[in-house]
């Protein structure tokens, strides 16, 4: 069994030298064939990978691209990458910086076993940020399942049969959210608790600012649905405050209406034609095992 994990990475070279040796270390013994394959969005800093022995690692490949396009938009190139060029049956996306844990793998690797043709996906069950973003993050979950009535307790960290890779690929959503477009394209999904890390190094590159961007690049994949809810719940609640209605009533409204604008404005980022000319984007390709 050919399994590539993909890594997304963004002048963060050290956390992924060191993810890397973990994944080494944590694949021993799993009875299958593991690659990495790293798709660089452009970094800024000029920084080595160091890789050390690797003797559980098949082959390791960076794709440097020319510009920098963003973290599932580099996720969406990687995988049209390797759906064209490279022999696999599994697909395991994960963040470079350590909050995929590399311990998690065995756990994917085993699920295969009797799931061969679900995707899997690494549910979180625990988070390691501060209470605040950890409230804001609960609060995203609870707004993607009103407007959109989709629960998804997951991020990119997931196992991907060949068959999922190639309806991402060829699914304009998948160019906006990953989490989105996996939900929207497959609703039979097997998953397994995943708890999240700490940073190898340095602070979360989540802001708060991001977070919105995520929660709002989510819930746009089901643009329909938060359509639909915003008008009956503008309705069903304008009939209830209509002899009411005062500075203070009116701000539900205003707010469900700008981020019906936002969403909308974001939905416009799904862009089959840029998906699949994504790997015009890339520089150059540096195979160093």
């Amino acid at each position: 069994m050919k399994i590539i994990i993909l890594i997304p990475v963004y002048n963060d070279h050290k956390s992924v030298s060191k993810l890397i040796d973990e994944i080494n270390s944590k694949v021993s013994g799993l009875n299958s064939l593991f690659s990495i394959i790293m798709v660089d969005d452009a970094s800024t800093e000029q920084q080595s990978i160091y890789v050390p022995n690797l003797e559980n690692i098949q082959s390791i490949q960076i794709i440097n691209m020319k510009e920098n396009r963003g973290h599932a938009r580099c996720i969406a190139a990687g995988l049209k990458y390797i759906f064209e060029n490279e022999e696999f049956d599994y697909v395991i996306p994960m963040d470079a910086d350590g909050e995929d844990r590399p311990e998690e793998i065995k756990n994917f690797v085993e699920y295969i076993k009797y799931t061969s043709d679900k995707p899997i996906v690494g549910e979180r069950v625990k988070r390691s940020e501060n209470l605040l973003f950890k409230f804001f993050y609960g609060f995203h979950k609870i707004l993607t399942f009103v407007f959109t009535g989709q629960s998804i307790k997951f991020g990119n960290y997931t196992c991907l049969p060949k068959s999922i890779v190639e309806k991402m690929i060829n699914d304009k959503a998948t160019w906006n959210s990953f989490s989105g477009a996996l939900t929207k394209l497959e609703k039979d999904r097997s998953s397994t608790p995943s708890t999240r890390g700490n940073r190898y190094f340095g602070p979360s590159k989540m802001s708060f600012k991001n977070l919105i961007i995520h929660s709002l690049s989510i819930i746009s994949v089901f643009k329909i649905n938060v359509l639909v809810r915003s008008i009956l719940f503008l309705a069903v609640y304008m009939f209830l405050i209509h002899q009411n209605i005062s500075f203070i009533t009116i701000i539900p409204v205003v707010l469900v209406v700008i981020m019906l604008v936002l969403v909308l404005s974001i939905s416009a980022r799904e862009n089959l034609n840029e998906l699949n000319n994504s790997l015009l984007n890339i520089l150059n390709i540096d195979r160093i095992k």
